[in-house]
This record gives structure tokens, sequence and C-alpha cells, in this order.
């Protein structure tokens, strides 16, 4: 064999093992690697993939944020809560702290709103707000409605006996508590239906024309008798039930003086007509808890203004 060939010979051994190590000695590309084409390195960047499908995201209604965060509900403008003040705070009042959470301030003459048809956002709620400006929804009818054992100026179990639980169960304490101080309580008329409510506000209308009745009946879906926690009192004998004589006697004495302890307010004090839309009702009683109750009678205040809520007018 030649130099020449032998030369020939060499080179080509040489490149060819030079070849080799090359080969089994360097990495594998992505797309070798993963099965996956890497096209300009924007995935690696954080960035997204236009050939793949974007997942989906929720849209964000700015009204639903505003909820949220300032615990406001539009939907279902609801029931004013306590405005806490930082004075009351420091000594230790959590009666200002109601279990309800505010979703709503009522709105004022000036802004706009239609104040006498704002709909509670939680009727469910002990401490929940219906009068003038508040109305319940539509066909609200308490879950847990129960026949409180104490006595009524009527024997038979119906709509008018019943009450929420907690409510009737307080009413029960309420009651044994008057029996202990020597007075007959009775029970006039608790819960009313939207439905029992439309009939007999109609009759007043029609008696005394609407804007007398409204002085003293609640248009429906405005009742607090519909709520389940509102009762009309009386003495035993059920004389002056539900009627101004009522005033002075020692039942309506003895609710004015002890219906806090249990958890109750005169809803319609005198002299508030012009903050609660409604003329004096010694007998007309309802059910707020305990703390409530207290700050209420201890401040000689209403529910309205007990929630800083926006005086209602006749």
């Amino acid at each position: 064999m030649s130099k020449t060939a032998k030369i020939v010979i060499l080179f080509v051994v040489v490149i060819a093992i030079g070849w080799g190590i090359g080969k089994y000695t360097s990495a594998p590309s992505a797309s070798e690697e993963e099965g996956t084409v890497v096209s300009d390195g924007s995935a690696l960047q954080g960035q997204p993939d236009a050939s793949a499908e974007p997942s989906p995201v929720a849209s964000v209604n700015p009204d639903e944020q505003d909820q949220e965060t300032s615990g406001n509900n539009t939907g279902a403008e609801g029931s004013p809560a306590a405005t806490a003040d930082p004075e009351e705070n420091d000594s230790g009042d959590t009666a200002t702290n109601p279990t309800s959470v505010v979703t709503n301030k009522p709105g004022t003459p000036d802004s706009g709103n239609n104040v006498a048809e704002l709909t509670a956002a939680e009727p469910e709620s002990m401490s929940v707000m219906v009068n003038k400006q508040y109305k319940l929804p539509d066909k609200y009818k308490p879950s847990d409605l129960v026949y409180p054992n104490v006595r009524f100026l009527f024997s038979e179990k119906i709509e008018k006996r019943m009450m929420r639980r907690t409510a009737a169960g307080a009413l029960e304490e309420m009651f044994a508590g008057a029996k202990k101080d020597g007075i007959q309580l009775a029970g006039v008329s608790a819960y009313r239906s939207e439905k029992t409510q439309t009939r007999l506000f109609n009759n007043y209308v029609d008696r005394d024309g609407e804007e007398k009745a409204r002085t003293y009946s609640a248009v429906p879906g405005h009742s607090e008798h519909q709520t389940g926690l509102a009762i009309d009192i009386s003495g035993s004998d059920g004389k002056c039930a539900a009627e101004s004589c009522f005033a002075g006697t020692p039942e309506a004495d003895w609710l004015a003086s002890h219906a806090a302890e249990y958890g109750f307010i005169i809803r319609y004090p005198e002299g508030k007509q012009s903050i609660t839309g409604y003329k004096y009702e010694p007998w007309h009683v309802r059910y707020v808890g305990k703390e409530i109750a207290a700050s209420i009678a201890e401040k000689g205040i209403t529910l309205e203004e007990y929630f800083d809520a926006v005086p209602v007018s006749n």
C-alpha cells in the first residue's frame, strides 16, 4: 500500500472517530426529549402559547366586587346594620355588633332611591329591619315557625299563634317572668302571612282611608308580624287588647320595664312616630336578642335609631 493511501485511510478514521464522539456526548434538544416544539422560548418566559386553548377566566362584575369589599348587596338591598360607636366599643358594648350583617344603608329622598321599597337581604336574621322603608322578600315565610307554650286569648292553633323558634322560647321565659311578678300576660297576635296582612290592610283602607290606615297598619310585605319575631300582647283578661287604652295598665308597664331582659323591645314607643312611622303601640313587642334590646332600652331609642337608619314618614 502506498504512503498516500495510508494517509487517506488514517484521515478517514480520524474523522469517523470524531463524529462518533460528538453524537454520543451532546445533550438532546427539548423537542427530542419531550416531544414538544419550542418556537421562540415564550412559554419559558411565562407567556401563553398562542397555539394552546386558553383556560376560561371568570369575569368579575364590578357591582359584585363592590359587594364583597364593602358588604353591600345591591341585588337585594338589605336591612341596615348598627353603626359602631368607637366610645361604645371601647367600653365593651357588644350590642353595637348585631348578628346580622348589614348589607346596605337606607337611601334618602335626595339620593334617588325608592326608600319605600328596599328589600331585606337577610330576612332570617333576628335583627332584620322591617318598616315602611324596608320590606320582606315577596311571599316570605319563616322556616322555623312553632307554637309557643304561652297563654293566648284564643285556643285554636292557627297562624297568628306562631312565632319563630328562638323568639318563641324567649316569649315563654318572659311570660314566666311576668307571672312571678304577679302579671298575667296573654298573646293577641303573632305571626301574620303576607296574604293575611293584605286582607287586613285593605279592610282598614276601606274603613279609614289609606292615609290613616298607614299610621297603624303596615302595607303588605312591610309588617313585622310577617317576620315571626313580633307579637301583640295584652293582659289575660283581654281588655284593651291592641288598643290605646292598654297604655298605663300593669301589663304594659311591666313590658316596658322588663321586655329587654328577654330580648324584646317595645317596637313603636311613645313620641317616636316621626321615626318609626307608627303611632305608640305599647302592646307590640319585637324580638331582637338581649344585647340589642338592652342597648335600645338603655338609650331610649328605636330600632331605626340603633341602626342609624333614615327616619321614615307616614
